[in-house]
Protein backbone atom coordinates (compact mmCIF):
# COMPACT_ATOMS: atom_id res chain seq x y z
CA UNK A 1 0.00 0.00 0.00
CA UNK A 2 1.38 3.37 -1.02
CA UNK A 3 1.62 6.21 1.52
CA UNK A 4 -0.19 9.10 -0.19
CA UNK A 5 1.10 11.95 1.95
CA UNK A 6 -0.53 14.66 -0.20
CA UNK A 7 -3.99 13.18 0.34
CA UNK A 8 -3.37 12.73 4.08
CA UNK A 9 -1.98 16.27 4.49
CA UNK A 10 -4.86 17.84 2.56
CA UNK A 11 -7.37 15.92 4.69
CA UNK A 12 -5.88 17.00 8.02
CA UNK A 13 -5.24 20.57 6.98
CA UNK A 14 -8.89 20.87 5.95
CA UNK A 15 -9.98 19.43 9.32
CA UNK A 16 -7.69 21.83 11.22
CA UNK A 17 -9.03 24.78 9.22
CA UNK A 18 -12.65 23.74 9.81
CA UNK A 19 -12.54 22.49 13.40
CA UNK A 20 -9.89 24.93 14.73
CA UNK A 21 -8.36 22.55 17.28
CA UNK A 22 -5.61 25.07 18.12
CA UNK A 23 -7.99 27.90 19.04
CA UNK A 24 -7.58 29.21 22.57
CA UNK A 25 -10.75 29.21 24.63
CA UNK A 26 -12.14 32.59 25.71
CA UNK A 27 -13.01 31.63 29.26
CA UNK A 28 -12.56 33.57 32.48
CA UNK A 29 -10.37 32.07 35.17
CA UNK A 30 -12.67 29.98 37.33
CA UNK A 31 -12.47 27.03 39.64
CA UNK A 32 -11.85 23.96 37.52
CA UNK A 33 -10.97 25.97 34.40
CA UNK A 34 -7.97 24.96 32.34
CA UNK A 35 -4.81 26.81 33.34
CA UNK A 36 -3.74 29.31 30.71
CA UNK A 37 -0.46 29.19 28.83
CA UNK A 38 0.84 31.74 26.32
CA UNK A 39 3.32 30.85 23.56
CA UNK A 40 4.49 33.80 21.48
CA UNK A 41 6.77 33.64 18.48
CA UNK A 42 8.57 36.44 16.74
CA UNK A 43 6.35 37.65 13.92
CA UNK A 44 8.08 37.30 10.53
CA UNK A 45 8.54 40.17 8.11
CA UNK A 46 6.52 39.19 5.02
CA UNK A 47 9.04 40.99 2.84
CA UNK A 48 9.77 38.21 0.39
CA UNK A 49 7.98 35.77 -1.87
CA UNK A 50 8.00 32.98 0.72
CA UNK A 51 9.45 31.52 3.87
CA UNK A 52 13.13 30.81 4.15
CA UNK A 53 14.53 28.00 6.29
CA UNK A 54 15.13 30.35 9.23
CA UNK A 55 11.44 31.09 9.67
CA UNK A 56 10.06 27.61 10.38
CA UNK A 57 13.23 26.56 12.18
CA UNK A 58 12.55 29.21 14.80
CA UNK A 59 8.94 28.10 15.30
CA UNK A 60 9.52 24.39 15.81
CA UNK A 61 10.48 24.56 19.50
CA UNK A 62 7.63 26.88 20.45
CA UNK A 63 5.16 24.72 18.52
CA UNK A 64 6.38 21.65 20.41
CA UNK A 65 5.86 23.53 23.68
CA UNK A 66 2.36 24.66 22.68
CA UNK A 67 1.36 21.11 21.74
CA UNK A 68 2.88 19.66 24.90
CA UNK A 69 0.98 22.12 27.10
CA UNK A 70 -2.29 21.40 25.26
CA UNK A 71 -1.78 17.68 25.86
CA UNK A 72 -1.17 18.46 29.54
CA UNK A 73 -4.58 20.16 29.79
CA UNK A 74 -3.66 23.82 29.34
CA UNK A 75 -5.69 26.40 27.44
CA UNK A 76 -2.87 27.48 25.11
CA UNK A 77 -2.83 30.78 23.25
CA UNK A 78 -0.35 30.41 20.38
CA UNK A 79 -1.03 33.29 17.97
CA UNK A 80 0.80 34.27 14.83
CA UNK A 81 1.16 37.65 13.24
CA UNK A 82 3.11 39.62 10.72
CA UNK A 83 5.61 42.39 11.34
CA UNK A 84 4.43 43.92 8.09
CA UNK A 85 4.70 47.66 8.66
CA UNK A 86 7.75 49.60 7.59
CA UNK A 87 10.96 49.38 5.66
CA UNK A 88 11.26 45.65 4.83
CA UNK A 89 7.78 45.58 3.26
CA UNK A 90 8.35 48.91 1.54
CA UNK A 91 11.72 47.79 0.16
CA UNK A 92 10.19 44.60 -1.27
CA UNK A 93 7.44 46.67 -2.89
CA UNK A 94 10.05 48.95 -4.46
CA UNK A 95 11.96 45.92 -5.79
CA UNK A 96 8.80 44.46 -7.36
CA UNK A 97 7.35 47.77 -8.53
CA UNK A 98 4.04 47.20 -6.73
CA UNK A 99 2.19 48.98 -3.95
CA UNK A 100 3.27 47.76 -0.46
CA UNK A 101 -0.29 46.83 0.47
CA UNK A 102 -0.52 44.47 -2.50
CA UNK A 103 2.86 42.79 -1.97
CA UNK A 104 2.37 42.58 1.80
CA UNK A 105 -1.01 40.86 1.49
CA UNK A 106 0.31 38.48 -1.18
CA UNK A 107 3.35 37.61 0.92
CA UNK A 108 1.28 37.09 4.07
CA UNK A 109 -1.04 34.73 2.18
CA UNK A 110 1.95 32.76 0.85
CA UNK A 111 3.70 32.59 4.26
CA UNK A 112 0.47 31.53 5.97
CA UNK A 113 -0.14 28.82 3.38
CA UNK A 114 3.41 27.52 3.85
CA UNK A 115 3.09 27.56 7.66
CA UNK A 116 -0.18 25.66 7.45
CA UNK A 117 1.43 23.06 5.19
CA UNK A 118 4.13 22.57 7.80
CA UNK A 119 1.35 21.97 10.33
CA UNK A 120 2.13 24.56 13.02
CA UNK A 121 -0.52 24.79 15.74
CA UNK A 122 -1.21 28.53 15.57
CA UNK A 123 -4.51 30.07 16.62
CA UNK A 124 -5.22 31.92 13.38
CA UNK A 125 -8.25 33.64 14.91
CA UNK A 126 -5.71 35.74 16.87
CA UNK A 127 -3.70 36.74 13.81
CA UNK A 128 -2.15 40.22 13.94
CA UNK A 129 -0.93 42.30 11.01
CA UNK A 130 1.05 45.35 12.08
CA UNK A 131 0.28 46.98 8.72
CA UNK A 132 -3.46 47.13 9.42
CA UNK A 133 -4.74 50.59 10.44
CA UNK A 134 -6.67 49.04 13.36
CA UNK A 135 -3.30 47.92 14.77
CA UNK A 136 -0.89 50.71 13.97
CA UNK A 137 -3.25 53.49 15.06
CA UNK A 138 -2.53 52.34 18.62
CA UNK A 139 1.24 52.12 18.17
CA UNK A 140 1.17 55.63 16.73
CA UNK A 141 -0.96 56.78 19.67
CA UNK A 142 1.56 55.30 22.14
CA UNK A 143 4.47 57.04 20.37
CA UNK A 144 2.62 60.35 20.55
CA UNK A 145 2.05 59.85 24.28
CA UNK A 146 5.74 59.13 24.80
CA UNK A 147 6.81 62.05 22.60
CA UNK A 148 4.61 64.42 24.61
CA UNK A 149 5.95 63.20 27.95
CA UNK A 150 9.04 63.54 30.09
CA UNK A 151 10.38 61.62 33.08
CA UNK A 152 10.21 63.58 36.32
CA UNK A 153 12.82 62.30 38.77
CA UNK A 154 11.10 64.09 41.67
CA UNK A 155 7.74 62.35 41.18
CA UNK A 156 9.41 59.19 39.76
CA UNK A 157 6.98 58.98 36.84
CA UNK A 158 6.29 60.21 33.33
CA UNK A 159 4.37 63.45 33.11
CA UNK A 160 2.87 65.54 30.34
CA UNK A 161 5.38 67.80 28.61
CA UNK A 162 3.30 70.84 29.60
CA UNK A 163 4.39 70.38 33.24
CA UNK A 164 8.05 70.57 32.18
CA UNK A 165 7.39 73.69 30.10
CA UNK A 166 5.50 75.27 33.00
CA UNK A 167 8.46 74.50 35.30
CA UNK A 168 10.89 76.14 32.88
CA UNK A 169 8.64 79.20 32.57
CA UNK A 170 8.52 79.55 36.39
CA UNK A 171 12.28 79.36 36.73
Amino acid sequence: MEYDFRKIEEKWQAIWKDKKPFKAEDTPIAIGAKPKYYVLDMFPYPSGAGLHVGHPLGYIASDIMARYKRHKGFNVLHPMGWDSFGLPAEQYAIQTGQHPKITTEQNIARYKDQMNKIGFSFDWDREIKTSEPEYYKWTQWVFIQIFNSWYNKDSNKAEKIETLIAGFEKR
